[in-house]
Formats: structure tokens, C-alpha cells, sequence
């Protein structure tokens, strides 16, 4: 089972910048590597997603201020966020499954979570 481990929230400002960590052990040789988010009162949703071999996507709703990246050294899915908004207070999961296909935005596809890690902005 993969064992997943979220780190770097806290508050930011408006306007400013934040990179949350998620650090992976047992993960599969081919796989999906997602972030989502859940905002009080709002439903999990995507936000980026990268594969086994380095491609990536995005929400239609989070580009352009948000980035994912994953160091293999280190075995560490990054996300960063730039130009923070208040909306974007929420809290961040990291998720991972086998890669079939393509990795989608579907939070059933997902087995192995996180347990999440709070950002607040900050006006």
C-alpha cells in the first residue's frame, strides 16, 4: 500500500505564494499522482495531476496558478501555488493509484490518500 505523507500548509497571504509536500513510500512503478481540495461545505475536488512518465494536467479551474512537479530523489510530489487567492483556502490532499491509461480527475480512481494538510489565505 502506498503510503502517502502531506506537509507545508499554513497561511498565506493573498496575492502570495505556498508549496505544499507530499512525501510517497511504496509507490508503483507506473502510476498517477494527484492533488485535490476540499473548501468547507464543498465537495473534493482536482486540482493537478502528473503520471509515471512526468505528464501532467490540470483542473480547468486551477491553471495557470498552480504547479506540480515530483522529485524522485527525494520521493516527493510538490504543488505550487503562486498569486493565492481567498477560494483557494481549502484543505489539500495528495492521492496515488496505478496508472491505466491516463490519470484522471475522479476521486474513485484514487485508493491511496493522504491525510491532508490545511491553507489558509490570508487578505
Amino acid at each position: 500500500r502506498v503510503q502517502l505523507t502531506e506537509s507545508g500548509g499554513g497561511s498565506v497571504r493573498a496575492g502570495g505564494s505556498l508549496t505544499l509536500s507530499c512525501h510517497y513510500e511504496s509507490l508503483y512503478e507506473t502510476f498517477c499522482m494527484a492533488w485535490f481540495r476540499q473548501s468547507p461545505g464543498k465537495g473534493r475536488e482536482g486540482v493537478a495531476l502528473i503520471d509515471s512518465d512526468g505528464r501532467t494536467n490540470y483542473a480547468d479551474t486551477m491553471k495557470g496558478r498552480f504547479s506540480i512537479s515530483r522529485d524522485n530523489v527525494r520521493s516527493t510530489l510538490y504543488l505550487h501555488l503562486t498569486n493565492a487567492e481567498p477560494e483557494d483556502a481549502a484543505v489539500y490532499y495528495c492521492a496515488a493509484d496505478f496508472l491505466v491509461g491516463y490519470c484522471p480527475f475522479d476521486l474513485a480512481y484514487y485508493n491511496n490518500w493522504g491525510q491532508g494538510t490545511q491553507v489558509t489565505v490570508s487578505s
